[in-house]
């Protein structure tokens, strides 16, 4: 029988794989974050992409496509088919921008807002469910643990220093590089 070895804690320098913080992460967003998608395809007929566009808006609407690219992450061609397959769903509109029609500014549609309001509140329950592991003083380290790792994490990616993706080596060289929770 197999049986897996707990990682090693986050003070001591990782080993394996189950060691890294990064792949942990991974892990516990790919199970709790599945929930999720599976809530968004099966009852609501979005992708997860397009449930974080529709955050996003809610929180910040008319944004143009670049500007909505770089708020959820997303690179300007997987935003554009995004924003696209939610126009053609209805629940974003494109806008025309008085003064200049070559702007155009993204908003939600009633039916992208309702969808808003009864699927966010579900999402908002399995985040707090999860939370429940912790006893309050650990959801207050962790939020401030998550807030300096992500501020680390900036501070990291603008180093000069930093490799830089290969976009012109094609499969072959995205492949070679491997996923990126192992580093």
């Amino acid at each position: 029988m197999f049986t897996r070895n707990l990682p090693a804690p986050l003070t001591e320098a990782p080993r394996v794989l189950d060691d890294l913080l990064l792949y942990r992460l991974a892990r516990l967003q790919a199970e709790a974050g599945g929930m999720v998608v599976r809530l968004c395809e099966g009852r609501y007929g979005i992708t997860r992409r397009e449930w974080r566009v529709i955050l996003q808006l809610v929180q910040e609407d008319g944004l143009q496509s670049s500007e909505l690219a770089q708020r959820v992450q997303l690179d300007r061609a997987r935003t554009s088919r995004t924003v696209t397959s939610l126009v053609a769903k209805k629940l974003v509109q494109r806008e025309t921008r008085r003064g200049d029609r070559r702007r155009v500014a993204l908003a939600l549609t009633l039916a992208g807002r309702q969808l808003h309001s009864e699927l966010f509140p579900i999402v908002a329950q399995i985040n707090l469910d999860l939370l429940k592991a912790l006893e309050p003083s650990a959801v207050q380290a962790l939020d401030a643990g998550l807030r300096a790792l992500q501020h680390q994490a900036e501070a990291m990616a603008r180093q000069p220093d930093q490799p830089r993706a290969n976009r012109r080596g094609g499969q072959a060289a995205r492949r070679s590089a491997g996923p990126t929770w192992l580093g």
